[in-house]
Formats: structure tokens, sequence, C-alpha cells
């Protein structure tokens, strides 16, 4: 689960030098309570433009958005359980959506409440799946089924993650936030 995901930090110290700065948890991290098998971690951020050398403040602490305004990124770790979870009759869905709202925010602003899943960023998305199988689907149910160590380039589409198996899917999720300029 990613609140078990380790993150080393490194930096400078004052000669110059490369040094590890943090190694220990992300402090941006929750194993859901009101969907069993979910979890998710905001790994980092960068603003616009990213910054160098880093000053040291952990920039996960001041997020107020998932979803990365142009020119800034987030770094995000994502367990997916079985989509079997939502089904269940004892699935709480508004407890669900309080947790993920205080976890993720911005980011459920953005899922379509008539199609449980589907949601479209302004983002750019590296996507990696870690470990399991997912499929992604996108307009008119087309799915693509994903094993591990394959990647999506996910160019602001509307998509969902659909877990049909029934085991969790890690990913990890890159976003960079993107104009709409042409």
């Amino acid at each position: 689960m990613p609140t078990s995901l380790r993150r080393v930090v490194t930096s400078h110290d004052e000669r110059g030098r490369a040094v590890v700065t943090s190694d220990g948890p992300a402090p941006w991290s929750k194993v859901f309570e009101h969907t069993p098998g979910f979890a998710s971690t905001l790994a980092w951020v960068t603003g616009a433009p990213p910054r160098l050398p880093f000053d040291g403040k952990d920039p996960t602490l001041d997020v107020k958005t998932f979803v990365p305004p142009a020119g800034e990124s987030r770094f995000i770790i994502v367990t997916f359980p079985p989509d079997s979870v939502f089904a269940r009759p004892d699935f709480d869905f508004a407890a669900s959506a309080r947790e993920q709202a205080e976890q993720s925010p911005g980011l459920v602003d953005l899922f379509e409440p008539d199609n449980p899943g589907m949601h479209t960023t302004p983002t750019v998305d590296y996507c990696i799946v870690l470990d399991g199988e997912i499929w992604l689907e996108l307009d008119d149910g087309k799915t693509t089924h994903l094993k591990p160590h394959d990647v999506v380039i996910q160019n602001g589409t509307r998509h969902a993650w659909r877990n049909k198996g029934d085991k969790p899917v890690t990913m990890a999720f890159i976003l960079m936030g993107a104009s709409n300029r042409r």
C-alpha cells in the first residue's frame, strides 16, 4: 500500500554537495477506511517552474489541489481496489466520496456524477502500472488492458481506471499541468 512508500529527497548541503535531506514516508498518505483496498500518496509536487536548489521545505504540505495548474506537477501513487468493492451492498458511497475529497482535493471535482470513475483533467499524465492489472476506459466504453510496467501517456482525455480483477492494482502518476493554447 502507498502509505508504506519510502520517499528519499535529495538536495545540497551548505558546501553545495549532494545530500539526502529526508528519508521516510511521504506525509500526505492515506489508506481509505470506507473504500477497502484504496490508498493514495502524494509523493511530490513542483511549482512553475520547478526551483533548484531545493530549500528543504516539503512542498506537499501546502498543496491545495491534486490537479496541477499549467507548468506545475504532481507525483501520486494510487492503489485501486477491485471494482467489486464498489458493488458490495454495504459500500457507503457518501463516506467514500468524503474521504476521496479530503485526500485528493480538486481531483474529485472533475469526476462525472452520472458516469462513475470517468473524469478529464487539464494535464498531461505519465501513468505507470507498478503492480497488478487494470483497464483504461476511454470514450464509448473502449478499454485497454494494462499489466505491470505498461505506461500510458494521458493527454487530457476523458478516462476511467477499471480494476476488473480480484486484487488491488498500484500505479504511479505524474500529472503535469497543461495550458489550452494551440
